[in-house]
């Protein structure tokens, strides 16, 4: 008995015609193919040559290199020459909780990161005055400047920007900015 490879010739022409849906002219194309030229990508039928191009890769200019749709917001601040240090900063989330949350469970809320309604970012400025800092929130990104800190953070939740609202404290030479993230209206966010 004769056992059939996979890899010899005549059994990938009998698969190819076995797979193969096209009419007869195209079978004899295919067997024009010689037996050492053939691969996995001539299993089956042969590729269609009227392929429909999707417009949503079409570049719409000739010189763009990628549409703005996959840069990163905030990616216009990063400047990797400035040498102003990075502050030290702290993401902490925080939720609302109730006493009818945190004894008798009825909101279905639990300590992750979905059930969580503000963000606060805690940024240490040593030897920095109110006003000198520079504040800027997108719905993705936190750039802030001083006369020597840079900060350009990805947040981790987009945020509604125009919400915020920033505190500093000369004391503690720390500021604050408390963010309300935007969130999906599902079971666990309901208004």
């Amino acid at each position: 008995m004769e056992c059939l490879g996979v890899s010899s010739g005549q059994s990938l022409q009998a698969l190819s015609a076995l797979l193969s849906t096209q009419q007869e002219e195209d079978e004899d194309e295919s067997t024009n193919v010689t037996l050492a030229g053939m691969g996995p990508g001539h299993i089956g039928p042969p590729p269609k040559k009227d392929k429909e191009v999707s417009t949503a890769y079409v570049k719409k200019n000739s010189k763009d290199i990628w549409s703005e749709e996959e840069v990163a917001e905030g990616s216009q601040y990063d400047d990797l020459a400035d040498p102003r240090p990075q502050p030290e900063y702290e993401i902490i989330l925080k939720q609302s909780v109730g006493t009818e949350d945190l004894f008798l469970g009825l909101n279905g809320k639990d300590p992750s990161s979905m059930c969580c309604e503000a963000m606060l970012v805690k940024i240490k400025l040593p030897d920095t005055k109110a006003t000198d800092v520079t504040l800027d929130v997108k719905e993705k990104f936190l750039d802030l400047r001083t006369p020597k800190y840079k900060l350009g953070l990805h947040l981790p939740h987009p945020v509604h920007s125009a919400e915020g609202k920033a505190q500093f404290f000369s004391e503690r030479e720390e500021l604050e900015v408390t963010l309300l993230i935007k969130r999906l209206m599902d079971f666990i966010n309901m208004p």
